[in-house]
């Protein structure tokens, strides 16, 4: 099933929800019931009270009662008159008639069955043909009219919806998963980060075990930017107004952007919701010539944006943004060659994430409301072909998205899946020929003229902690060996096996191996607790391991290595860290 007919079938099964209410609430009124992602919903002032998650299977019956009657969608055009008179004692639906009509659109009420509704279309034509086990009613939400706190309360009843009972079945499985995997969940019972309310919202505070996530991912990140030529830079967390009117943030940013006052100096600053314009004036700050080009700036720097409270979550939206943020300058022959590059970067991350099948690439381009974005026409078209061409040349699995590009110039975006098939956007490449010009910056080509150059963004991970969310969930806290917080697990049988522990502790630590031993708890606890705090390999030591000098490793996936030594076990962890294996 296509886009377009998913999205039909759900708006109209948010119709079938409305129909099965008005049969076992006569006096319920309905309000507005559109398609969403996973399905549908539809809004409703119930009188007297409201209905519970409990009244949701006998609204469920009754959709699939009604659903073979409804083989036919057929639709009129009706003056306001005619439409106010239909809905009289609707007060949600006279609202809605009422501006429909003062924007003079056309008025048009769909029939299904013996149910009539006001709406604009979009239908599947027979809806007799939707399998009645595709779809569920899924739970119960309050909302208020029209999203605002000062409208009535109403109460809102949302269907999952697909094109299948596989489908269905799947995705509810995908969110179980996805429950167990909760990054908030997992940071919690794993110490790798926390939210304070006296820090603030937004602004994660990373435990030690997080920060050595943290540090393997910036440090992953680095070594794939060194070999290609990447400089490391560094630029502050604050900067005059000034600097953002120059690059246009001031008028298109500013509303998500927090001001700073200085006590002593008196002068207002605005901490840098983007890297780029620090950027641009270490680019200005040279006299490069055209065989210097390009020059590329690397820079995992922390940008702070006002995200509205609702949609804070976890690590997957914050305040404080670490980017793993790059720029380069250069010539617009070298475009091509230049993106190539930071293509074959972006797969080999996420190949070594495990992340790399089904991915796929949008064109992000400028909407038809040219005003929200800087630049001429005469550059948009110029960077949209560029864009355009790279997906072409590398046979990248693209589809165009309008007004979806950043407002300074368009962009690759990079959908990759999850081990439970959800997706995400995570790497960025933006190709921008406006800040060039807005800061004017040069270089000397072959003549000895001042030329522009273009500035290519781009980020790999897209964000450290959005990423770090991401793969937590991912990999459901079990990261693989190069990521674990702590590697290995030793467990000494008892305290009479201390010393051989801690000989085996001793090497593995000179090894650059993350480790913890313990004697003080039952074995049985003592690896509940590594099990628990997924630590990769757990070496239980003996009578028998210490009267050999060699080692009984349990490891994931029911791995089980019985009298390996100890420098053959450090080998094997050690390939393993080196070759960053999943």
């Amino acid at each position: 099933m296509n886009t377009n007919n998913t999205e039909h079938q759900r708006h109209s099964l948010a119709h079938l929800l409305g129909a099965a209410i008005t049969q076992i609430y006569p006096d319920a009124k309905l309000t507005l019931g559109p398609a969403v992602e996973d399905g549908f919903y539809y809004d409703t002032k119930f009188s007297g009270g409201s209905v519970n998650e409990a009244d949701l299977i006998t609204i469920e019956n009754k959709m699939r009662e009604i659903l073979p009657t409804w083989k036919t969608v057929t639709h009129k055009e009706v003056s306001k008159e005619e439409a106010l008179d239909f809905f009289k004692g609707n007060e949600f639906k006279t609202e809605l008639i009422n501006e429909i009509a003062d924007r003079g659109e056309p008025i048009t009420l769909y029939t299904m069955g013996d149910f009539v509704d006001l709406c604009r279309g979009g239908h599947i034509e027979d809806l007799s043909v939707i399998d009645p086990d595709s779809f569920k009613l899924d739970r119960i939400a309050g909302a208020y009219w029209r999203g605002d706190e000062k409208n009535p309360m109403l109460t809102r009843i949302y269907g999952l919806a697909f094109n299948s009972k596989a489908d269905l079945e799947h995705y509810q499985w995908q969110m179980e998963e996805a429950k167990k995997r909760d990054h908030r969940k997992l940071g919690k019972e794993l110490k790798l980060f926390t939210i304070s309310d006296l820090v603030g919202s937004g602004l994660p505070l990373f435990h030690p075990n997080g920060m050595i996530v943290r540090k393997e991912l910036e440090e992953y990140l680095w070594s794939l930017h060194v070999k290609k030529g990447y400089s490391r830079v560094w630029t502050p967390h604050v900067a005059k107004e000034a600097l953002y009117e120059t690059s246009g943030h001031a008028g298109h940013y500013m509303d998500d952007m927090f001001s700073v006052f200085g006590g002593t100096s008196k002068e207002k600053f605005y901490l840098k919701p983007m890297n780029c314009p620090h950027h641009m004036q270490i680019f200005a700050d040279n006299q490069f010539s055209y065989r210097d080009m390009p020059v590329r700036y690397f820079e995992p720097a922390t940008v702070y944006r006002d995200e509205k409270t609702g949609q804070l979550s976890g690590l997957t939206r914050v305040r404080a943004i670490t980017q793993d943020d790059g720029h380069l300058f250069c010539r617009p022959a070298q475009i091509g060659e230049e993106i190539t590059t930071i293509v074959g970067i972006i797969k080999e991350f996420y190949t070594t994430m495990g992340m790399i099948d089904g991915y796929w690439v949008r064109l992000s381009l400028r909407g038809d409301d040219t005003s929200k974005y800087l630049g001429s026409d005469e550059v948009w078209a110029t960077a949209e072909k560029a864009l355009t061409d790279i997906c072409i040349a590398q046979n990248l699995p693209y589809i165009p998205a309008k007004d979806e590009a950043a407002f300074y110039g368009p962009k690759l975006d990079f959908m990759f899946k999850d081990a439970i098939g959800r997706e995400w956007q995570l790497a960025t490449i933006q190709c921008d020929f406006n800040l060039p010009e807005r800061f004017d910056l040069s270089y000397i080509n072959e003549q000895g003229e001042k030329e522009r150059p273009v500035v290519i963004h781009r980020a790999i991970s897209g964000s450290i902690e959005r990423f770090m969310g991401v793969m937590i969930e991912h990999f459901s806290g079990a990261f693989p060996v190069w990521l674990a917080p702590v590697q290995v697990a030793i467990l000494p049988v008892g305290e009479k096996f201390a010393d051989y522990g801690e000989k085996v502790r001793a090497a593995l630590q000179d090894a650059n191996i993350r480790i913890t031993m313990s004697t003080t708890e039952s074995l049985g606890k003592r690896i509940r607790t590594a099990k628990t705090e997924k630590i990769p390999y757990q070496i239980v030591i003996g009578e028998k391991e210490q009267s050999s000098d060699t080692l009984t490793v349990e490891g994931r996936n029911d791995l089980k290595l019985e009298g390996i030594s100890i420098e053959d076990f450090i080998a094997r962890i050690a390939t393993e860290i080196k070759d960053r294996t999943l």
